[in-house]
């Protein structure tokens, strides 16, 4: 009789051993469901998630040198199009938590930065996210928590693919 991916799954010890083929919806539950955790910790502060990742990375300005963020750059860190981080900068602006500006070396770009009421629910944002993950990531044991950052540094590392690795055919179970 043939075997399913859970049935081929063993426990050892209080661990459960999961198949190779398995893990990638592993993790993209574990994923959905610390978006659902966050995403339910942040809607008291009536962001939608496009708006709350944009306000993270507009408060980065450590990590773009200091400066007020132009919004080009914006897009390009969000993965979207001009106009679309136009339309997220555009409530964002609304709702009071981030200020546009010319940028003074550039007459055709805007900047962007996070007013003194964004850096309060930047900071308020912080703590929901950090309260989520500590519920998520509480089964996990400290060394359990260390090793999983540690594995999913690797991972997320542009340079973890080998090389040619999407050129090498399977030929089946290793």
């Amino acid at each position: 009789m043939p075997s399913s991916p859970a049935d081929e799954s063993r426990t050892t010890g209080a661990r459960r051993v999961v198949p190779d083929d398995d893990l990638a919806e592993l993790f993209l539950r574990t994923t959905k469901r610390l978006r659902r955790t966050q995403s339910a910790r942040l809607s008291p502060l009536g962001l939608t998630p496009a708006q709350a990742r944009a306000l993270r990375i507009i408060g980065r300005a450590d990590e773009h040198g200091g400066e007020p963020l132009r919004m080009s750059a914006l897009a390009e860190h969000l993965g979207i199009v001009p106009r679309s981080a136009t339309t997220v900068v555009d409530a964002l602006v609304a709702a009071g938590l981030v200020a546009r500006e010319p940028d003074p070396g550039n007459r055709r770009a805007t900047l962007v930065t996070p007013t003194a009421a964004g850096r309060r629910v930047l900071a308020r944002m912080s703590d929901a996210r950090r309260d989520a993950a500590e519920e998520i990531f509480a089964a996990l044991s400290p060394g359990e928590r260390h090793t999983l950052r540690e594995l999913l540094a690797t991972l997320a590392a542009d340079d973890c693919t080998p090389p040619n690795a999407a050129l090498t055919p399977r030929t089946g179970p290793e």
